[in-house]
């Protein structure tokens, strides 16, 4: 890597290669229009005090907190398998997953290292309420079981097995947890559009703002940086988007996403979905300054993901994709 390159802001990268992807896109584009009047809307409303997210609910010791949320956020992702797997009344798959690790916690499991380094796709079902027999399933949980043993071999190998030292070391910075993060292999969120690598890092991403989160942005939860994250881009707040018309798909590709079909991961209408999404927040973000409305992208993205569990904006099918990133 060039010094250039090393010292260009990984925030700024993101937003500027989401901008040229949807400079360039063919089957996603911005309704300018719809774009005003979601962002006159949210001005004219106030923010939501709720807060959906199982993460953030979590009443207990720091430091089990602390193991908590950075180990629930290296298995945030299994979007494209959550149709299949099991989950209590009421919950989506995202929040069957938070609640059940909830739950672990404050019944004393260990959330350590080595606990992490221990996990199998068994371990993995048992502690989620899942069945191995479904195929999809068993290999999501094989897959939640190997970002688990990552997380904790780069615990003991960078960290000598603390989750304390793993913030402390990114030095208040939210850029600096991202680029740390980033370099477990199944972090490495980064797709490839004609000549273009556009980076998302998603969990990375939102492992800072729930850390901030959970801690009231205080202790494990300052970073200094923390405005300059983007959206978290998955496949919720796209779907939220278009929901409101703010994103609109092809014809070819709106059917097949009706059509509840998978979409690869890293193909040219799934990596235009997620960084259309950024460029539209970041234009939403725009637009509520000049309304006298200030707010920071990963502030709308907790927003827009909130309402995106309502039970209207649920019943409509969205992107599905299978990939470790979101």
């Amino acid at each position: 890597m060039s010094a250039t390159a090393s010292a260009e802001s990984l925030f700024d990268r993101i937003r500027g290669r989401a901008a040229e992807v949807t400079r360039r896109a063919c089957d996603v584009r911005i309704d300018a229009a719809r774009l005003d009047a979601l962002a006159r809307a949210l001005a004219e409303e106030s923010a939501p005090h709720d807060d959906l997210d199982p993460m953030h609910h979590f009443a207990g010791e720091p430091a089990r907190a602390l193991a908590f949320t950075i180990a629930l956020d290296a298995i945030n992702f299994g979007s494209g398998w959550f149709p299949v797997l099991a989950k209590r009344a009421g919950l989506s798959g995202y929040r069957q997953v938070a609640t059940a690790c909830r739950e672990s916690v404050e019944r004393g499991d260990p959330w350590t290292g080595a606990w992490l380094r221990a996990a199998t796709p068994r371990s993995m079902a048992a502690l989620l309420g899942q069945s191995l027999a479904e195929p999809a399933v068993a290999e999501l949980m094989a897959l939640f079981a190997r970002a688990w043993r990552e997380l904790g071999e780069w615990l003991r190998d960078r960290h000598g097995d603390r989750f304390e030292s793993a913030v402390e070391s990114a030095g208040e910075s939210a850029e600096r947890l991202v680029r740390s993060l980033a370099a477990l292999p199944l972090y490495a969120d980064v797709a490839r559009y004609e000549e273009l690598d556009v980076p998302f890092y998603k969990r990375a991403q939102i492992t800072a703002a729930d850390l901030a989160r959970v801690f009231h942005g205080e202790g494990w939860g300052r970073f200094h940086d923390l405005d300059r994250l983007t959206l978290f881009a998955d496949n919720l707040v796209p779907h939220v988007l278009r929901c409101h018309g703010v994103l609109v798909y092809s014809a070819p590709l709106a059917t097949r996403i009706d059509g509840e079909e998978l979409l690869p991961s890293g193909a040219r209408e799934e990596v235009e979905i997620r960084a259309v999404a950024v460029e539209a927040v970041e234009r939403l973000v725009a637009r509520l300054a000049e309304l006298g409305r200030p707010t920071t992208a990963h502030a709308l993205d907790g927003r827009l993901w909130n309402a995106g569990q309502s039970p209207a904006i649920k019943a409509r099918p969205r992107h599905r994709t299978r990939c470790s990133y979101y």
